[in-house]
Protein backbone atom coordinates (compact mmCIF):
# COMPACT_ATOMS: atom_id res chain seq x y z
CA UNK A 1 0.00 0.00 0.00
CA UNK A 2 1.44 3.25 -0.58
CA UNK A 3 2.09 6.16 1.44
CA UNK A 4 -1.39 8.55 0.01
CA UNK A 5 -2.73 5.26 0.72
CA UNK A 6 -1.92 4.92 4.25
CA UNK A 7 -2.50 8.47 5.03
CA UNK A 8 -5.98 8.82 3.94
CA UNK A 9 -6.62 5.28 6.18
CA UNK A 10 -5.04 6.78 9.02
CA UNK A 11 -6.97 9.55 9.18
CA UNK A 12 -10.39 7.69 8.88
CA UNK A 13 -9.01 5.50 11.36
CA UNK A 14 -8.11 8.53 14.14
CA UNK A 15 -11.18 10.22 13.06
CA UNK A 16 -8.67 13.37 12.57
CA UNK A 17 -10.88 15.18 10.19
CA UNK A 18 -13.51 14.97 7.04
CA UNK A 19 -13.21 15.70 3.53
CA UNK A 20 -15.47 18.52 3.83
CA UNK A 21 -13.11 20.95 5.96
CA UNK A 22 -10.37 23.24 5.70
CA UNK A 23 -7.07 22.76 6.82
CA UNK A 24 -4.45 25.45 7.97
CA UNK A 25 -0.74 23.81 7.17
CA UNK A 26 1.96 24.55 8.74
CA UNK A 27 4.97 24.44 6.30
CA UNK A 28 8.33 25.06 7.21
CA UNK A 29 9.55 23.93 3.58
CA UNK A 30 11.58 20.67 4.77
CA UNK A 31 10.86 17.06 3.62
CA UNK A 32 8.08 16.40 5.96
CA UNK A 33 5.85 19.66 5.35
CA UNK A 34 6.45 19.52 1.70
CA UNK A 35 5.40 15.95 1.48
CA UNK A 36 2.33 17.13 4.32
CA UNK A 37 1.23 19.29 1.23
CA UNK A 38 1.40 16.91 -1.66
CA UNK A 39 -0.09 14.80 0.26
CA UNK A 40 -3.40 16.60 0.69
CA UNK A 41 -2.93 18.01 -2.58
CA UNK A 42 -3.87 14.28 -3.80
CA UNK A 43 -6.07 13.86 -1.34
CA UNK A 44 -8.19 16.02 -2.13
CA UNK A 45 -8.10 18.68 0.70
CA UNK A 46 -8.99 22.05 1.22
CA UNK A 47 -5.88 23.92 2.48
CA UNK A 48 -4.23 27.14 3.28
CA UNK A 49 -0.04 27.35 4.09
CA UNK A 50 0.97 28.78 7.19
CA UNK A 51 4.74 29.84 7.61
CA UNK A 52 7.12 30.69 10.61
CA UNK A 53 9.95 32.99 10.00
CA UNK A 54 12.32 32.75 13.38
CA UNK A 55 14.90 34.88 12.03
CA UNK A 56 17.68 32.25 13.65
CA UNK A 57 19.39 31.22 10.15
CA UNK A 58 20.45 34.47 8.92
CA UNK A 59 19.71 34.24 4.91
CA UNK A 60 18.75 30.78 5.15
CA UNK A 61 15.15 31.50 6.49
CA UNK A 62 15.04 34.10 4.04
CA UNK A 63 14.89 31.61 1.73
CA UNK A 64 12.64 29.06 3.39
CA UNK A 65 9.88 31.87 3.63
CA UNK A 66 10.52 32.50 -0.38
CA UNK A 67 10.53 28.60 -0.97
CA UNK A 68 7.11 28.43 1.31
CA UNK A 69 5.60 31.40 -1.08
CA UNK A 70 6.50 29.81 -4.06
CA UNK A 71 5.14 26.46 -2.84
CA UNK A 72 1.76 27.69 -1.73
CA UNK A 73 1.88 29.51 -5.59
CA UNK A 74 2.21 25.93 -6.78
CA UNK A 75 -0.32 24.69 -5.07
CA UNK A 76 -2.91 27.92 -5.18
CA UNK A 77 -3.78 28.13 -2.06
CA UNK A 78 -3.60 31.33 0.62
CA UNK A 79 -0.46 31.70 1.81
CA UNK A 80 0.38 33.12 5.51
CA UNK A 81 4.06 34.67 6.77
CA UNK A 82 4.91 35.46 10.19
CA UNK A 83 8.65 36.55 10.97
CA UNK A 84 9.30 36.83 14.74
CA UNK A 85 12.35 38.42 17.04
CA UNK A 86 12.64 34.69 18.76
CA UNK A 87 15.89 35.44 20.51
CA UNK A 88 14.27 38.54 22.44
CA UNK A 89 11.26 36.70 23.23
CA UNK A 90 13.55 33.64 24.46
CA UNK A 91 15.51 36.52 26.54
CA UNK A 92 12.49 38.33 27.83
CA UNK A 93 10.64 35.11 29.00
CA UNK A 94 13.56 33.25 29.89
CA UNK A 95 12.92 30.18 27.98
CA UNK A 96 15.09 28.11 25.92
CA UNK A 97 15.13 28.72 22.10
CA UNK A 98 13.64 25.68 21.35
CA UNK A 99 10.60 26.59 24.01
CA UNK A 100 10.14 30.03 22.60
CA UNK A 101 10.05 29.30 18.74
CA UNK A 102 7.48 26.50 19.97
CA UNK A 103 4.95 28.90 21.94
CA UNK A 104 5.39 31.53 18.95
CA UNK A 105 4.30 29.62 16.14
CA UNK A 106 1.08 27.92 18.20
CA UNK A 107 -0.39 30.92 19.57
CA UNK A 108 0.29 32.39 16.02
CA UNK A 109 -1.30 29.18 14.18
CA UNK A 110 -4.40 29.00 16.72
CA UNK A 111 -5.15 33.11 16.21
CA UNK A 112 -5.32 32.02 12.24
CA UNK A 113 -7.64 29.54 12.88
CA UNK A 114 -9.78 31.79 15.38
CA UNK A 115 -9.37 35.25 14.07
CA UNK A 116 -11.76 36.38 11.35
CA UNK A 117 -9.54 39.92 10.26
CA UNK A 118 -6.31 39.38 9.45
CA UNK A 119 -3.05 41.68 7.36
CA UNK A 120 -3.85 42.16 4.16
CA UNK A 121 -1.10 39.92 2.20
CA UNK A 122 -1.08 41.53 -1.08
CA UNK A 123 1.80 39.61 -1.92
CA UNK A 124 0.11 36.22 -2.20
CA UNK A 125 -3.00 38.32 -4.06
CA UNK A 126 -5.06 36.15 -1.97
CA UNK A 127 -7.54 37.68 0.91
CA UNK A 128 -9.18 34.70 2.05
CA UNK A 129 -10.19 34.56 5.70
CA UNK A 130 -7.93 31.46 7.41
CA UNK A 131 -11.03 31.75 9.87
CA UNK A 132 -12.65 29.27 7.92
CA UNK A 133 -10.11 26.70 8.76
CA UNK A 134 -10.95 24.06 11.16
CA UNK A 135 -7.61 22.39 11.96
CA UNK A 136 -4.03 23.20 12.17
CA UNK A 137 -1.94 20.34 10.99
CA UNK A 138 1.98 19.84 11.40
CA UNK A 139 4.46 17.36 9.92
CA UNK A 140 5.44 15.56 12.68
CA UNK A 141 5.97 11.36 11.82
CA UNK A 142 6.86 8.24 13.89
CA UNK A 143 10.68 9.47 14.12
CA UNK A 144 9.68 13.00 15.77
CA UNK A 145 7.03 10.71 17.97
CA UNK A 146 10.18 8.26 18.83
CA UNK A 147 12.60 10.90 19.79
CA UNK A 148 9.75 12.51 21.90
CA UNK A 149 9.33 9.99 23.75
CA UNK A 150 12.78 9.33 24.88
CA UNK A 151 13.16 13.00 25.43
CA UNK A 152 10.50 12.63 27.64
CA UNK A 153 11.95 9.45 29.22
CA UNK A 154 15.28 10.90 29.92
CA UNK A 155 13.71 14.35 31.09
CA UNK A 156 11.41 12.67 33.56
CA UNK A 157 7.76 11.93 33.10
CA UNK A 158 4.79 10.58 33.85
CA UNK A 159 2.76 8.34 31.86
CA UNK A 160 1.89 11.13 29.48
CA UNK A 161 4.85 11.55 28.52
CA UNK A 162 5.71 8.36 27.39
CA UNK A 163 2.42 7.96 25.08
CA UNK A 164 4.26 10.52 22.72
CA UNK A 165 2.53 12.77 20.59
CA UNK A 166 -0.96 12.77 20.00
CA UNK A 167 -3.00 12.33 16.54
CA UNK A 168 -5.76 14.81 17.10
CA UNK A 169 -5.25 17.15 20.34
CA UNK A 170 -8.40 19.22 20.28
CA UNK A 171 -8.19 21.41 16.64
CA UNK A 172 -4.34 20.17 17.02
CA UNK A 173 -3.81 17.59 14.41
CA UNK A 174 -0.96 14.97 13.05
CA UNK A 175 -2.01 13.42 10.37
CA UNK A 176 1.53 11.87 9.83
CA UNK A 177 2.56 9.97 12.89
CA UNK A 178 1.82 6.28 11.22
CA UNK A 179 4.47 7.26 8.54
CA UNK A 180 8.75 6.41 9.09
CA UNK A 181 10.70 9.63 7.42
CA UNK A 182 12.43 6.71 5.05
CA UNK A 183 8.95 6.29 3.79
CA UNK A 184 8.33 10.51 3.39
CA UNK A 185 11.49 10.53 1.61
CA UNK A 186 10.45 7.71 -0.53
CA UNK A 187 7.32 9.10 -1.58
CA UNK A 188 9.10 12.52 -1.95
CA UNK A 189 11.57 11.01 -5.08
CA UNK A 190 8.56 9.01 -6.38
CA UNK A 191 6.76 12.84 -6.57
CA UNK A 192 10.05 14.90 -7.89
CA UNK A 193 8.88 16.95 -4.91
CA UNK A 194 11.55 20.15 -4.09
CA UNK A 195 12.11 21.09 -0.61
CA UNK A 196 14.80 22.98 1.72
CA UNK A 197 17.30 21.75 3.91
CA UNK A 198 17.94 22.54 7.66
CA UNK A 199 20.89 22.50 7.97
CA UNK A 200 20.55 23.54 11.82
CA UNK A 201 19.01 19.56 11.79
CA UNK A 202 22.60 18.46 11.48
CA UNK A 203 23.84 20.26 14.32
CA UNK A 204 23.77 18.83 18.00
CA UNK A 205 23.14 22.30 20.00
CA UNK A 206 19.64 21.46 20.04
CA UNK A 207 18.29 18.66 22.73
CA UNK A 208 16.27 17.07 20.04
CA UNK A 209 18.65 16.56 17.31
CA UNK A 210 21.14 15.57 19.51
CA UNK A 211 18.86 12.80 20.39
CA UNK A 212 17.92 11.97 16.27
CA UNK A 213 21.83 12.21 15.64
CA UNK A 214 23.69 10.59 18.01
CA UNK A 215 21.95 8.71 21.34
CA UNK A 216 19.38 6.77 18.65
CA UNK A 217 21.98 5.44 16.09
CA UNK A 218 23.76 4.47 19.29
CA UNK A 219 20.91 2.58 20.42
CA UNK A 220 20.32 1.41 17.61
CA UNK A 221 23.90 -0.72 17.25
CA UNK A 222 22.99 -2.41 20.38
CA UNK A 223 19.18 -2.60 19.50
CA UNK A 224 18.62 -3.13 16.27
CA UNK A 225 14.99 -2.98 16.54
CA UNK A 226 14.69 -0.27 19.15
CA UNK A 227 13.02 1.72 17.04
CA UNK A 228 10.13 -0.35 16.02
CA UNK A 229 10.35 -1.36 19.67
CA UNK A 230 9.48 2.36 21.33
CA UNK A 231 6.82 2.85 18.35
CA UNK A 232 5.01 -0.52 19.76
CA UNK A 233 5.60 0.76 23.29
CA UNK A 234 3.78 4.32 22.39
CA UNK A 235 0.81 2.51 20.87
CA UNK A 236 0.44 0.63 24.23
CA UNK A 237 1.17 3.39 26.33
CA UNK A 238 -1.93 4.92 24.42
CA UNK A 239 -4.43 2.43 25.71
CA UNK A 240 -2.80 2.72 29.15
CA UNK A 241 -3.10 5.84 29.64
CA UNK A 242 -6.66 5.76 29.02
CA UNK A 243 -6.55 3.43 32.22
CA UNK A 244 -4.41 5.31 34.09
CA UNK A 245 -6.61 8.88 33.79
CA UNK A 246 -9.39 6.95 34.46
CA UNK A 247 -8.19 6.01 37.53
CA UNK A 248 -6.48 9.42 38.28
CA UNK A 249 -9.99 10.42 38.13
CA UNK A 250 -11.34 8.38 40.74
CA UNK A 251 -8.89 9.19 43.09
CA UNK A 252 -9.61 13.01 42.36
CA UNK A 253 -13.41 12.87 43.12
CA UNK A 254 -12.52 11.10 46.42
CA UNK A 255 -9.92 13.66 47.67
CA UNK A 256 -10.33 17.05 45.90
CA UNK A 257 -12.97 20.12 47.36
CA UNK A 258 -13.20 23.02 45.33
CA UNK A 259 -13.82 25.99 47.66
CA UNK A 260 -14.17 29.33 45.56
CA UNK A 261 -10.76 29.29 43.42
CA UNK A 262 -8.56 26.63 45.87
CA UNK A 263 -8.41 23.10 45.92
CA UNK A 264 -8.63 21.80 49.75
CA UNK A 265 -7.46 18.12 50.16
CA UNK A 266 -7.85 16.23 53.87
CA UNK A 267 -4.47 14.90 55.07
CA UNK A 268 -5.83 11.43 56.55
CA UNK A 269 -7.62 10.45 53.05
CA UNK A 270 -4.13 11.80 51.21
CA UNK A 271 -1.68 9.27 53.59
CA UNK A 272 -4.71 6.58 52.58
CA UNK A 273 -4.05 6.64 48.88
CA UNK A 274 -2.24 4.66 46.75
CA UNK A 275 0.17 5.24 44.73
CA UNK A 276 0.55 8.82 46.96
CA UNK A 277 3.26 10.46 44.65
CA UNK A 278 2.00 9.35 41.69
CA UNK A 279 -1.34 11.04 42.98
CA UNK A 280 -0.24 13.82 44.14
CA UNK A 281 1.90 15.12 41.28
CA UNK A 282 -1.14 14.12 38.94
CA UNK A 283 -3.32 16.52 40.96
CA UNK A 284 -0.28 19.47 41.91
CA UNK A 285 1.18 19.29 38.18
CA UNK A 286 -2.12 21.10 36.68
CA UNK A 287 -0.87 24.03 38.88
CA UNK A 288 2.33 24.57 37.63
CA UNK A 289 4.22 21.92 39.91
CA UNK A 290 6.78 19.61 38.17
CA UNK A 291 7.57 16.61 38.97
CA UNK A 292 10.55 16.92 40.85
CA UNK A 293 8.44 19.15 43.39
CA UNK A 294 5.94 16.39 44.35
CA UNK A 295 8.57 15.03 47.12
CA UNK A 296 8.43 18.41 48.81
CA UNK A 297 4.94 18.24 48.09
CA UNK A 298 4.74 14.52 50.00
CA UNK A 299 7.21 16.61 52.68
CA UNK A 300 4.13 18.97 53.52
CA UNK A 301 1.92 16.40 54.99
CA UNK A 302 4.22 16.13 57.72
CA UNK A 303 5.43 19.97 58.10
CA UNK A 304 3.43 22.16 60.86
CA UNK A 305 0.61 24.96 59.88
CA UNK A 306 2.11 27.55 57.61
CA UNK A 307 4.64 25.47 55.59
CA UNK A 308 4.38 25.85 51.77
CA UNK A 309 5.60 25.45 48.68
CA UNK A 310 5.02 27.46 45.42
CA UNK A 311 5.19 27.21 41.60
CA UNK A 312 4.61 30.11 38.94
CA UNK A 313 1.30 30.21 39.59
CA UNK A 314 0.01 28.37 42.91
CA UNK A 315 1.19 27.67 46.90
CA UNK A 316 0.40 24.60 48.50
CA UNK A 317 0.14 25.07 52.11
CA UNK A 318 -0.03 23.11 54.76
CA UNK A 319 -3.29 24.51 57.13
CA UNK A 320 -3.67 22.00 60.14
CA UNK A 321 -5.19 18.81 58.44
CA UNK A 322 -5.72 20.21 54.75
CA UNK A 323 -3.52 20.73 51.83
CA UNK A 324 -5.00 23.56 50.19
CA UNK A 325 -4.11 24.74 46.64
CA UNK A 326 -4.33 27.94 46.46
CA UNK A 327 -3.50 30.90 43.91
CA UNK A 328 -0.81 33.32 44.32
CA UNK A 329 -2.51 36.42 43.49
CA UNK A 330 -4.05 36.95 46.57
CA UNK A 331 -7.37 38.36 45.44
CA UNK A 332 -8.81 35.06 44.68
CA UNK A 333 -7.72 33.38 46.81
CA UNK A 334 -9.11 32.18 50.48
CA UNK A 335 -5.98 31.29 52.10
CA UNK A 336 -3.40 33.87 52.11
CA UNK A 337 0.59 33.30 53.39
CA UNK A 338 1.78 36.82 55.09
CA UNK A 339 5.68 36.63 55.16
CA UNK A 340 7.51 38.75 57.48
CA UNK A 341 9.22 40.87 54.74
CA UNK A 342 5.66 41.59 53.06
CA UNK A 343 4.16 45.05 53.79
CA UNK A 344 0.90 44.76 52.25
CA UNK A 345 -1.58 42.42 51.02
CA UNK A 346 -4.67 42.90 48.93
CA UNK A 347 -7.35 40.56 49.52
CA UNK A 348 -10.75 40.06 48.42
CA UNK A 349 -11.77 42.47 51.77
CA UNK A 350 -9.79 44.92 51.07
CA UNK A 351 -6.22 46.04 51.69
CA UNK A 352 -4.16 44.24 54.86
CA UNK A 353 -0.97 46.61 56.01
CA UNK A 354 1.59 45.12 57.91
CA UNK A 355 4.67 46.99 60.16
CA UNK A 356 7.34 46.17 62.38
CA UNK A 357 7.94 48.87 64.97
CA UNK A 358 9.60 49.74 68.16
CA UNK A 359 8.16 50.67 71.06
CA UNK A 360 9.51 54.14 71.42
CA UNK A 361 7.44 54.73 67.97
CA UNK A 362 4.15 53.07 69.40
CA UNK A 363 0.96 54.84 69.84
CA UNK A 364 -2.10 52.90 70.73
CA UNK A 365 -4.86 53.11 68.33
CA UNK A 366 -8.60 52.32 69.42
CA UNK A 367 -9.83 51.02 65.99
CA UNK A 368 -11.24 47.80 65.49
CA UNK A 369 -9.54 48.35 61.91
CA UNK A 370 -6.10 48.27 63.12
CA UNK A 371 -4.63 45.25 65.29
CA UNK A 372 -1.73 45.79 67.43
CA UNK A 373 0.32 42.79 68.62
CA UNK A 374 3.64 41.64 70.30
CA UNK A 375 6.39 40.95 67.87
CA UNK A 376 8.32 38.53 69.55
CA UNK A 377 4.97 36.39 69.75
CA UNK A 378 4.62 35.91 66.32
CA UNK A 379 5.76 33.44 64.51
CA UNK A 380 5.88 33.58 60.89
CA UNK A 381 4.67 32.64 57.99
CA UNK A 382 1.15 33.75 59.22
CA UNK A 383 -2.09 32.77 57.53
CA UNK A 384 -4.94 35.11 56.29
CA UNK A 385 -8.12 32.78 55.61
CA UNK A 386 -11.80 33.26 55.88
CA UNK A 387 -13.05 31.74 59.43
CA UNK A 388 -14.90 28.71 59.74
CA UNK A 389 -17.02 26.58 61.70
CA UNK A 390 -14.46 25.03 64.73
CA UNK A 391 -12.84 28.25 65.27
CA UNK A 392 -12.01 29.71 68.42
CA UNK A 393 -10.31 32.57 69.93
CA UNK A 394 -9.64 34.63 73.20
CA UNK A 395 -10.80 37.30 73.05
CA UNK A 396 -8.95 40.61 74.52
CA UNK A 397 -9.43 41.02 77.88
CA UNK A 398 -10.83 37.41 78.51
CA UNK A 399 -9.63 34.53 79.96
CA UNK A 400 -11.63 32.09 78.18
CA UNK A 401 -11.72 30.69 74.72
CA UNK A 402 -14.81 31.74 72.78
CA UNK A 403 -16.00 30.07 69.56
CA UNK A 404 -15.86 32.64 66.77
CA UNK A 405 -19.18 31.66 65.68
CA UNK A 406 -20.57 32.32 69.35
CA UNK A 407 -18.22 35.58 68.97
CA UNK A 408 -20.21 36.89 65.87
CA UNK A 409 -23.30 36.39 67.25
CA UNK A 410 -22.85 38.22 70.73
CA UNK A 411 -21.34 40.88 67.79
CA UNK A 412 -24.88 41.06 66.00
CA UNK A 413 -23.24 40.23 62.93
CA UNK A 414 -25.54 39.55 60.02
CA UNK A 415 -25.32 36.22 57.81
CA UNK A 416 -23.28 38.20 54.90
CA UNK A 417 -20.41 39.71 57.40
CA UNK A 418 -20.09 36.10 58.85
CA UNK A 419 -19.35 34.75 55.83
CA UNK A 420 -16.85 37.35 54.94
CA UNK A 421 -15.21 37.29 58.21
CA UNK A 422 -11.47 36.94 57.52
CA UNK A 423 -8.55 35.58 60.74
CA UNK A 424 -4.84 36.09 61.23
CA UNK A 425 -3.66 32.84 62.31
CA UNK A 426 -0.47 31.42 63.31
CA UNK A 427 0.40 27.75 64.69
CA UNK A 428 -3.17 27.07 65.02
CA UNK A 429 -4.26 30.13 67.02
CA UNK A 430 -6.17 33.14 65.59
CA UNK A 431 -3.78 36.19 65.88
CA UNK A 432 -6.57 38.44 64.91
CA UNK A 433 -10.47 38.48 63.73
CA UNK A 434 -9.68 41.23 61.13
CA UNK A 435 -11.62 44.19 61.78
CA UNK A 436 -12.84 42.74 65.37
CA UNK A 437 -10.64 41.90 68.04
CA UNK A 438 -7.20 40.71 68.48
CA UNK A 439 -6.59 37.52 70.67
CA UNK A 440 -5.49 38.34 74.48
CA UNK A 441 -2.49 35.96 74.22
CA UNK A 442 -0.88 38.15 71.43
CA UNK A 443 -1.92 41.41 73.30
CA UNK A 444 1.24 44.07 73.85
CA UNK A 445 2.51 44.49 77.46
CA UNK A 446 4.76 45.95 79.77
CA UNK A 447 7.86 43.82 78.76
CA UNK A 448 7.33 44.40 74.76
CA UNK A 449 9.90 45.67 72.76
CA UNK A 450 8.31 45.71 69.34
CA UNK A 451 5.10 45.79 68.31
CA UNK A 452 3.63 44.15 64.84
CA UNK A 453 0.89 46.36 63.34
CA UNK A 454 -1.94 45.04 60.81
CA UNK A 455 -4.23 47.98 59.35
CA UNK A 456 -7.47 46.60 57.07
CA UNK A 457 -8.44 49.47 54.60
Amino acid sequence: MDLLEKFKQYIQKENLFQLKDRLLLAVSGGVDSAVLCELCKQAGFEFVIAHCNFQLRGDDSLRDEEFVTALAQKYNVPFYRKTFDTIAYARATKKSIEEAARDLRYEWFYSLIEDKKLPDNKKNGDLTDPSKARYILTAHHADDNIETVMMNFFRGTGITGLRGILPKQGRLIRPMLFARRYDLETFLKLNALEYVTDYTNLENEYTRNYFRNKIIPLVNESFPEATNNVLKNIQRFRETEILYQQSVETHKKKLLEYIGEEIHIPLLKLLKTEPLATVLYEIIKTVGFTAHQTDEAIGLLKSETGKYIESSTHRIIKNRNWLIISPRQTIEADNILIDENETEIVFKEGTLSMEKISKARFSMVNDPMFAQVDFKLIKFPLLLRKWKQGDYFYPLGMQKKKKLSRFFTDQKLSLTQKENAWVIEMDKKIIWVVGMRIDERFKIRESTQQIYSFVLR
